[in-house]
């Protein structure tokens, strides 16, 4: 099975005393972070040497790729401004967490789809694919949901990004990042200490 993960992070309260960026987004292939960007830089960052080589050799496809999560950060921003505006938060800090992405099984071909945000560290809403519908966990989460499953060309658009877009971008960045995704090297773990009071490091490779 392989993954494809994107995690968008929006915080308020947070800037002026940590000088930490508005939205924050990285990507993720099979778990290990590929890509990066945040409202500062406002592009795209290539977090592997194989991902350096997709910049380089498509660039028609950076291209898409910085568009779409420096769109995505407007969007979402826009997102948490209007919750927290229905949610009467002002003030104080507040963060709005959203994970999406797919899975494909390469020997049986199935494909697995999965949206879901956080707010303030607790599950706010998911969305449930086939009904293309939101679950609310939260009494908090009741009035975004149902003005959510009224826009239906919206959840249209995030049916057709998980089960077509997703599926295709995880296969494109597959073909230059195999090799290093597929790598089975044998791990290697060292423990050292100085002395038995001090502290052990620990050392993890392959």
């Amino acid at each position: 099975k392989h993954s494809m993960k994107v995690f968008f992070t929006a915080s308020s309260g947070v800037q002026e005393s940590h000088n930490f960026p508005e939205v924050v987004a990285v990507m993720l292939i099979d778990d290990v972070v590929v890509g990066y960007c945040d409202s500062r830089i406002k592009t795209a960052l290539p977090k592997q040497d194989w991902m350096e080589k997709l910049r380089d050799g498509d660039p028609k496809f950076w291209k898409w790729y910085t568009g779409e999560c420096t769109v995505h950060q407007q969007v979402f921003r826009d997102d948490f401004i209007s919750l927290k505006k229905r949610l009467n938060h002002t003030g104080s800090i507040h963060i709005l967490q959203n994970m999406f992405g797919c899975e494909q099984d390469e020997e049986t071909g199935h494909i697995n789809g999965f949206h879901q945000y956080g707010y303030n560290g607790e599950d706010f809403l998911v969305f449930h694919l086939e009904t293309q519908t939101w679950i609310a966990p939260t009494p908090q989460s009741v009035m975004t949901k149902h003005m959510w499953d009224r826009d239906r060309s919206r959840n249209d658009l995030w049916k057709n990004f998980i089960h077509r877009v997703c599926i295709d971008c995880l296969n494109k960045l597959l073909d230059y990042g195999r090799s290093s995704v597929m790598r089975t090297d044998p791990t290697s773990v060292s423990l050292l200490q100085k002395s038995p009071s001090s502290p052990v490091s620990c050392h993890a490779t392959g």
